[in-house]
Formats: structure tokens, C-alpha cells, sequence
């Protein structure tokens, strides 16, 4: 079965428009995986409009599934993977000032760089997956940089899904399926909801994980958040 982690960015958010504590970051966290998710994903960005840096340090007592922290590997955010080592750290080559991430690496342009971090986590026992957009190219760019997965960038696939195109799925599965010749596990993430996400893992070969958050939280202000749990993982038997 591929495993549901749920991005609780979205969560952080609310409880900062606000200040304060509510809601309970590490509360929900908590909940979450009790409600069924087998992993909680978080996004730190340099700004910490959502998610803190210290979020990713007191979630690490609170997370007893698998822990991914995604994010640009900067300086700083290298130092705190290191510090936290989380089970999985996701590379997104998102720019300081993006809304949310917009495009998967170019693994041959950026070979080296990725070479020379993805090591260094890996010396640290810390699983690498990279971000990429579904290309046979940055797939087999990605076996090259030593990545123990790449997560497929799913936009395209949901806006295409939702204007009737299915056939937007072809390229991902291709990629996934390239991914398993060259024995790279395969997540995905970005606007997978539950309108899309059931055709999404019917067709698409070797799918270990998807990553969740926007729309499941936002789905969850009208089924509630245990409801909508368990309907995603539903979709992914």
C-alpha cells in the first residue's frame, strides 16, 4: 500500500495568523498519525510564515511514523536536517520567495551540488528523495546524484486531471516506471486531492508515498480531519 503523509504546513499557517498556539501544531501531528496517516511532512521556508524552525525540532519527539522535511538545501536548511535527522529529507529547488513549489530540479544541471549534499545526509543515515518534474531525463539525472527516491511533481497532473485530460497521467507513469529500472523509489506530491488521487495511484507504477497537505486540510474544514484521512487512505488501497 502507498503510504500517506500528510504536509501540515497548512496547520502552521492557521495557528500563526493568529499567534498563540492554536491550533496545536504538535497536537495535530499527533492526531494525524493516530487517525491513520504513516507519515506527517513539514516545509520550512526561510521566512517561517508556516512552519517554524523549531516546529521541525519539537515535532521530532512527536512524529513515531516517518518524518520528512522538505525544502531548499540551504545553508540553513541543511544545518537543521542535520540536527533533526528526520527519516526522510525531500530537496525542492524553490526560490526564497515562492508561494509554494513551482518546478522539479534540472538533476543534470544541478549534478554536482546534489551529489555533495545528498552524501552528506546520507552519511547522516537521513533517506534523500529529490523533486522532480516527470522527464526521463531528470529521472535517470537523479540515479546519478546518489537519491534514494525522487518525488514526481504533480501539478500538472492535477490541473490537466480536472480538465478532463486522463491522459496526463501517461508521463508520470512512465516516469515512475524508469525509476524502477533504475531502482529509485518513486513519491509524489503537489495538488494530489481526493478527487484525483485514487486514478493517480491506479496508474502509476512503484508508488511508495505521496505527500499531502493543501487539499487535504482544506478538504477537512467541511469532512473533518479524521474523516478525510481515512478517505484518502482509502483511495490508496
Amino acid at each position: 500500500m502507498t503510504k500517506l503523509s500528510v504536509n501540515i504546513n497548512k496547520i502552521a499557517t492557521l495557528r500563526n495568523a493568529r499567534g498563540g498556539n492554536v491550533p496545536d501544531l504538535l497536537k495535530a501531528a499527533k492526531d494525524i498519525q493516530g487517525f491513520g496517516a504513516q507519515g506527517i511532512t513539514i516545509h520550512p521556508r526561510p521566512d517561517e510564515r508556516h512552519i517554524r524552525y523549531q516546529d521541525a525540532r519539537d515535532l521530532k519527539s512527536v512524529v513515531y511514523t516517518e518524518y520528512n522535511i522538505e525544502g531548499n538545501p540551504e545553508k540553513q536548511f541543511v544545518d537543521l536536517v542535520l540536527e533533526v535527522k528526520p527519516d526522510q529529507v525531500t530537496l525542492v529547488p524553490d526560490a526564497v520567495d515562492a508561494i509554494t513549489s513551482n518546478s522539479g530540479w534540472d538533476t543534470i544541471k544541478h549534478k554536482d551540488f546534489l551529489v555533495d549534499v545528498i552524501a552528506e545526509f546520507k552519511r547522516n543515515g537521513i533517506r534523500t528523495s529529490i523533486f522532480v518534474d516527470p522527464v526521463i531525463e531528470m529521472i535517470d539525472g537523479a540515479a546519478e546524484t546518489g537519491a534514494d527516491r525522487i518525488e514526481l511533481y504533480t501539478e500538472s497532473f492535477a490541473t490537466e486531471y480536472a480538465n478532463g485530460n486522463e491522459q496526463s497521467v501517461i508521463v508520470y507513469a512512465a516516469a515512475a516506471k524508469r525509476a524502477g529500472e533504475l531502482h529509485i523509489g518513486v513519491n509524489a506530491g503537489h495538488d494530489l486531492s481526493l478527487d484525483n488521487l485514487k486514478f493517480f495511484k491506479q496508474n502509476v507504477p512503484n508508488l511508495l508515498e505521496v505527500s499531502i497537505g493543501h487539499a487535504l486540510i482544506s478538504e477537512a474544514l467541511y469532512l473533518g480531519l479524521e474523516n478525510v484521512v481515512s478517505m484518502y487512505l482509502h483511495r490508496l488501497k
